[in-house]
């Protein structure tokens, strides 16, 4: 028999979303190149962790913190002599923008 490739409009059982998600867990790849791989929405991705969590599934699914960027500290007498302008783009028009000095 020919295994077929889920697509859309398809149905999952609550262990082929569990095996995915362990899946991605194992995968190193982001949310989105994983989904892209696996020919799946990153919304239904995302509802079943939801879901999958709620119902005690959490040792299934775990997922790494985010990596923090350290850019080091700002030398209080550099920083005055000069201007410190940040920003940062949140997504979705939103915008965060930090000035000092």
């Amino acid at each position: 028999m020919v295994e077929r490739k889920k697509g859309k409009g398809s149905r999952r059982s609550r262990q082929e979303w569990q095996s995915l998600l362990a899946k991605l867990d194992g995968s190193g790849l982001g949310v989105g190149a994983f989904c892209r791989r696996e020919a799946i929405s990153a919304a239904s991705l995302y509802r079943w962790r939801t879901l999958l969590r709620e119902d005690g599934g959490e040792a299934v699914v775990r997922h790494r913190a985010p990596a923090l960027v350290d850019l080091g500290t700002l030398n209080s007498a550099a920083s005055s002599l000069s201007r410190f302008d940040l920003k940062l783009d949140l997504g979705d028009g939103l915008t965060l923008h930090l000035v000092r000095g």
